[in-house]
């Protein structure tokens, strides 16, 4: 137990992703007890077991599903029947994807952001809430999320993003939301979306650009979302947790984005469609 709980931690520091399965239920003569565990790394390194024989095998082939994009499930087998053991009896193993929990920085406390936070906090994200209104960021409107009563540059400069931060720009200053963007396109990100115009998009890379000489913006999506006709706060949000799914899936998508990032820069973004994703033609997106 000791050697996978070490190795576990030895994932989430790299960033790396495993898959563990647990043994949580046996009946008659199982060839483990609940609470075995056997953990499989991302280079196909094995460590513990689930009791050997064909369990092990099915065991392992989910496993390395779950290492390919699945999801957690519980396995249920009969051992004989469905097996073909002699154990006589049966085993139900829970496997489950080991990875760092990736973290949802909103930029403001508006519509768009109570809209946002459930969203993306139902897909696994660990939700802070960065805006020093305190009549807006409250428990009330970001229940589960922790709250930062900061303006966000603050923020930033004292909490630095990290590879696996997911940053949403929706502010209520425009101003602001250029300073916001120049500040985190400079830091390690997996992903800066901003909410806005396609002609606001622009003007503030346009002065970054001016400021900076030139800024990173493979892993930035702005305007933000997918184009699905969203109107709304509620809607734009729903647009905004798709398109995160689809960016972490890897999955191709209607992007609103209207940034244009050389394709040769887009390798080792976070995997998707920016290739392909059409100039936005929508009509303007409220900023908060």
């Amino acid at each position: 137990m000791r050697e996978i709980a070490e190795a576990i931690l030895r994932v989430l520091d790299a960033r790396q992703r495993a898959a563990l399965a647990t043994v949580v239920r046996t009946g008659g003569s199982a060839p483990q007890r609940v609470g075995a565990r056997l953990l499989l790394l991302s280079d196909g390194t094995r460590i513990g077991t689930v009791g050997g024989g064909a369990i092990e095998q099915l065991v392992l082939q989910q496993l390395e599903e779950i290492l390919n994009g699945g999801e957690a499930r519980i396995v249920k087998r009969d051992l004989t029947r469905d097996l073909a053991m002699c154990c006589g009896g049966s085993m139900e193993v829970l496997v489950e994807p080991i990875e760092r929990v990736p973290t949802a920085v909103l930029c403001g406390a508006g519509h768009i952001a109570a809209a946002t936070a459930p969203l993306v906090k139902s897909l696994g994200f660990a939700v802070h809430v960065v805006d020093e209104r305190e009549e807006l960021n409250t428990e009330e409107r970001f229940a589960g999320c922790t709250r930062h009563l900061l303006d966000p540059i603050e923020y930033l400069k004292r909490n630095p993003l990290t590879d696996d931060s997911w940053v949403l720009i929706a502010t209520h200053d425009h101003h602001l939301d250029g300073e916001l963007l120049e500040l985190t396109t400079q830091q390690p990100h997996a992903y800066i979306g901003m909410v806005g115009s396609k002609r606001k998009v622009l003007r503030l890379v346009e002065r970054a650009e001016a400021r900076y000489g030139s800024i990173p913006l493979e892993r930035t999506y702005a305007p933000v979302g997918l184009d699905l006709g969203a109107a709304g706060p509620q809607e734009i949000a729903v647009s905004i947790a798709a398109e995160w799914i689809a960016l972490r899936r890897g999955k191709d998508a209607n992007h609103l984005r209207s940034l244009k990032v050389p394709a040769a820069s887009l390798e080792g973004a976070p995997a998707t469609s920016a290739r392909t994703a059409p100039p936005c033609s929508s009509s303007d997106i409220p900023a908060t």
